[in-house]
């Protein structure tokens, strides 16, 4: 018989013994199986994907002078760019996209073996991106488009007058955007003579596949513990904006400006 846990916020939860924990869990078990078999076709139909060569050569402000995308391969085949909203004026970037790119650093070895290069793109110029870098303490590639149109192209910038207008084309669908920039991340190839070909993009909660600690959420007893916050995300702050005793929905994070961080631009645009 289920024994309820006394004085906690889940008491209604069921406790069992082990034998009927264990049979519950390989039911369990049973689905998940299901799921990395069906994760696993998904990831080769987008391998299976058609490619779109890229015609301009796009230039970026990186600190080591102007670069080309195909440039932003180094040594590698492989390309992947996370868009990051961060637009011209901005005091800093986008909270949930700085919870993408806090996975990054510890990664870029691992991806180097597998042929595979990793930039962060945003908008704003290059001296407030390398503040707000130093400040969170990154070392990944992070670069500038602010003199070209890759972020136009790659559907994540629209001019106010653009939004004022109505819907924009986001996430492969008309819709509204709360702000000028939006999240995504965008995947490349590049062949033996320079060529540059556009193979992939997911932006809205396709995101989250860069979001490992919404995986170890997932797998904890309160989950990512986000239904009674006013959206998803709502609780994400900068690293180093996070109160030690907070728990629950937080403040807006300190001399920032909130809006274009705070999640709902990353997650519910699905």
């Amino acid at each position: 018989m289920s024994t309820p846990i006394a004085d906690h916020p889940t008491a209604a939860h069921p406790v069992v013994s082990r034998d009927h924990w264990l049979a519950e869990r390989k039911a369990l078990l049973a689905s998940e199986k299901a799921l990395t078999r069906q994760r696993d076709e998904l990831a080769r139909q987008r391998r299976a994907l058609p490619w779109v060569r890229l015609d301009k050569d796009y230039v970026f402000d990186t600190p080591d002078g102007p670069r080309t995308l195909a440039e932003l391969f180094g040594g590698q085949r492989q390309l992947v760019v996370q868009h990051f909203m961060f637009g011209p004026g901005w005091e800093a970037g986008c909270a949930s996209c700085s919870f993408m790119a806090d996975h990054i650093d510890g990664a870029l070895p691992h991806l180097a073996q597998r042929d595979l290069a990793l930039a962060v793109v945003s908008r704003a110029p290059l001296a407030e991106i390398e503040r707000f870098r130093r400040r969170m303490g990154w070392r990944f590639p992070w670069v500038s488009s602010f003199g070209n149109h890759f972020n136009r192209d790659f559907g994540v910038s629209f001019t106010p007058d653009e939004r004022a207008l109505g819907p924009v084309l986001y996430n492969y669908a008309l819709q509204p955007f709360p702000v000028d920039e939006a999240p995504g991340i965008s995947a490349f190839y590049k062949d033996d003579a320079g060529t540059v070909f556009h193979t992939y993009s997911t932006y809205g909660r396709g995101v989250e596949l860069m979001m490992g600690a919404y995986e170890l959420l997932d797998i904890a007893p309160k989950g990512r513990d986000e239904d009674g916050l006013s959206h998803t995300m709502a609780w994400v702050r900068h690293h180093d904006r996070y109160e030690p005793a907070l728990r629950e929905q937080a403040a807006p994070a300190r001399h920032e400006r909130a809006a274009p961080a705070d999640g709902a631009c990353c997650s519910e645009h699905a």
